[in-house]
């Protein structure tokens, strides 16, 4: 899939909304991983320095820290703006939702490599921080502040600090 067609898909996505920080974000990291295919480095370093400037907007003006070194899967939604922090080797599936104030990081210094991974459908709501080395299944649910800590089972809804499951759907 081409790069024009990766952010069309991700525009459909967001409500066909241009003007929506998510939608901005995604379309710098979908920008982001595309220059690092363009050879030799040389003719990369205008994108990179193109890249650079657009990485630092999304983050500073829209608060959506999104690295290119993320695996994003297609058609994810970032929902709301602000506070959004996501661990550059998390990897995110398929028509995920994140939401404002979401936190994908490592959680111990002495592994800086260890990130979350989401699956496909995955819910994430306002203000949930997901720490370290854990796997959430299809279809799971992260409900508003909980702290994840542990995996979740696909189709879960987790909530509270730290997270337990309070439901399955399947």
């Amino acid at each position: 899939m081409s790069l024009f067609e990766q952010i069309k898909e991700d525009w459909q996505a967001h409500g066909r909304d241009w003007t929506k920080p998510g939608f901005r974000a995604v379309a710098v990291h979908r920008f982001g991983v595309w220059r690092m295919t363009i050879q030799p480095k040389l003719l990369r370093a205008p994108m990179t320095i193109i890249y650079g400037f657009l990485y630092r907007h999304c983050r500073n003006v829209y608060g959506i820290e999104l690295p290119y070194t993320v695996k994003l899967g297609r058609r994810v939604i970032i929902e709301h703006q602000g506070g959004i922090v996501i661990h550059g080797y998390s990897e995110i599936g398929d028509d995920s939702i994140i939401r404002q104030g979401v936190t994908l990081g490592n959680r111990h210094l002495a592994k800086p490599f260890d990130a979350p991974c989401l699956g496909q459908r995955v819910n994430v709501g306002a203000g949930a921080a997901i720490m370290g080395k854990v796997r959430l299944g299809d279809d799971s649910s992260v409900g508003a502040n909980a702290v994840v800590l542990a995996d979740v089972d696909a189709g879960d809804t987790v909530v509270g600090i730290p997270a337990k499951s309070i439901r399955n759907t399947h």
